[in-house]
């Protein structure tokens, strides 16, 4: 009896065992690092200057169409969708008091919109969920360019499918010039020294197509094992200046990246999300969640090789928290032109003043909803007095990490869970990590434009959590209204 008694509790350590064993490679296996793995053997793809002309009322036309293709990340062939090509867009460009006019035509099977994040323009040319383009058809927004120099970017909102969208790679960047608000001493020729830097995640099924399945224990959505650098898996881009600007996009659909070198050097960090700061601010990571910009210079030497890495960004390791990427090697030539030093001061940023706010509202976001409420496209959910200054207060009110972003304004940062917000928040903001149990307090003007009828949105940037309802939708109002 004996023997059998020590024989069964013997079996049963064993089964323990291999039960925390096998829960710890469960674990493990769901952690992605590349780091010294990727092979940079790829030169980088710059997306081109997107042609455009001016027609006789004097508007700059650009042209986007929507479609399929088959591009290579190194997994054979993969299935697909670009603007005006395989994957990704052309980078629009225009500047300050330009009027645009952007023909969209949808060579899709399905619905979509093209929203244009970060820009300031009335509410019928936001391109949000109540815009759709159907197959075949053409839409075609006209707007003018009034905000300062920024690296903005355009991408899908369609209801209830933008994850999906956008994951299959519709984006494209949209940098607006300005020379008073710009810096020429800044590095700014486009694909020489002043490099976009569009960053996704993608998981890969066995016949090489992207696999859209969202982790067993991530709420948060797809989680990718690869980084796609401008469509570029394993990219370089080589260097010949002493200087080089990067503007940083995460277009991932979930995933939170901390930015810096593998070296641990500095960069300075010139510009966020719309527009330049008052002041360089030297940094060794800055944290990017989906949606977010940020331009940064850094310096080179001769010949060296260096590596833009992704570093952890926290401890749950459920929503990718544990996950280290390389993501870009830099290289340097064996002579670089000299460039110059970032300036010590870049342009005026206006502050807004909170004494001047007309109203403060306060936002929950929690369980897919905000304020308790799923995105309805029959509910208005705040009305705001155009030509007015408001404070919203941003609640992140359970374990998952969000973003908030905000349509037609840039707000600037007021404090992040009570306390003075970092150097990297000092500037114009359109989007904003939203970390558990946080809450971002943000101050933003409504100008300009005003719609009874068309309302803008605001909602979390993860798309699965924007799709699945983590939305709301303002319209903006006339005073005497």
């Amino acid at each position: 009896m004996r023997r059998w008694v020590l024989a069964g509790v013997s079996l049963m350590m064993v089964l323990c065992g291999l039960g925390i064993g096998g829960v710890t490679w469960l674990i493990q296996s769901q952690f992605a690092n590349t780091v010294g793995k990727v092979d940079f053997d790829r030169p980088l793809a710059v997306p081109p200057l997107a042609p455009s002309t001016v027609d006789a009322q004097g508007r700059r036309v650009f042209n986007l169409t929507a479609g399929f293709g088959q591009s290579d990340f190194g997994h054979g062939r993969t299935e697909t969708w670009g603007y005006n090509g395989k994957y990704l867009g052309p980078t629009l460009r225009a500047t300050r008091g330009e009027q645009v006019l952007v023909n969209v035509h949808n060579g899709l099977a399905e619905d979509t919109t093209v929203h244009w994040h970060g820009m300031h323009l009335p509410a019928r040319m936001d391109g949000g969920p109540a815009e759709p383009i159907a197959p075949g058809d053409t839409w075609s927004p006209t707007w003018k360019i009034d905000q300062p120099a920024a690296t903005l970017w355009y991408h899908p909102h369609p209801h209830e499918t933008t994850e999906n969208q956008v994951y299959n790679g519709l984006a494209g960047l949209f940098i607006v010039d300005d020379p008073a608000t710009d810096v020429a001493a800044l590095p700014h020729r486009y694909g020489v020294d002043d490099i976009p830097v569009i960053v996704q995640d993608k998981k890969f099924d066995g016949d090489g197509d992207f696999d859209r399945g969202h982790g067993i224990f991530s709420d948060i959505g797809v989680l990718g094992d690869t980084l796609l650098v401008n469509g570029t898996a394993g990219p370089y881009q080589t260097v010949t200046t002493q200087r080089v600007r990067l503007r940083l996009l995460n277009a991932s659909t979930a995933r939170l990246y901390d930015f810096g070198f593998a070296d641990g050097r500095s960069f300075d960090l010139v510009g966020t999300d719309g527009g330049l700061l008052s002041a360089p601010y030297a940094m060794k990571k800055i944290k990017l969640s989906v949606g977010e910009r940020a331009d940064v210079v850094v310096q080179l030497k001769p010949g060296e090789r260096v590596t833009l890495r992704s570093f952890r960004t926290g401890p749950d390791w459920t929503n990718g928290g544990r996950d280290e990427f390389d993501v870009l090697q830099l290289r340097a030539a064996a002579e670089l032109k000299p460039s110059p030093a970032v300036p010590d001061r870049l342009v005026d940023v206006p502050r807004l003043d909170p004494a001047s706010a007309a109203q403060e509202r306060d936002f929950t976001f929690r369980g897919r909803r905000i304020n308790g409420h799923k995105m309805a496209m029959n509910r208005v959910d705040a009305v705001v007095t155009r030509g007015t200054t408001e404070i919203w207060a941003v609640h992140n009110g359970h374990d998952t990490p969000h973003s908030f972003h905000l349509h037609d304004v840039q707000f600037q940062v007021l404090s992040v869970d009570g306390g003075q917000p970092p150097g990297e928040l000092a500037g114009w903001k359109d989007t904003i990590f939203l970390p558990p149990h946080e809450e971002i307090r943000v101050i933003a003007r409504f100008a300009d434009y005003a719609d009874p009828t068309t309302a803008y949105m605001f909602h979390c940037h993860v798309l699965m959590h924007e799709d699945e309802g983590m939305m709301g939708r303002f319209i903006v109002v006339d005073p005497d209204r």
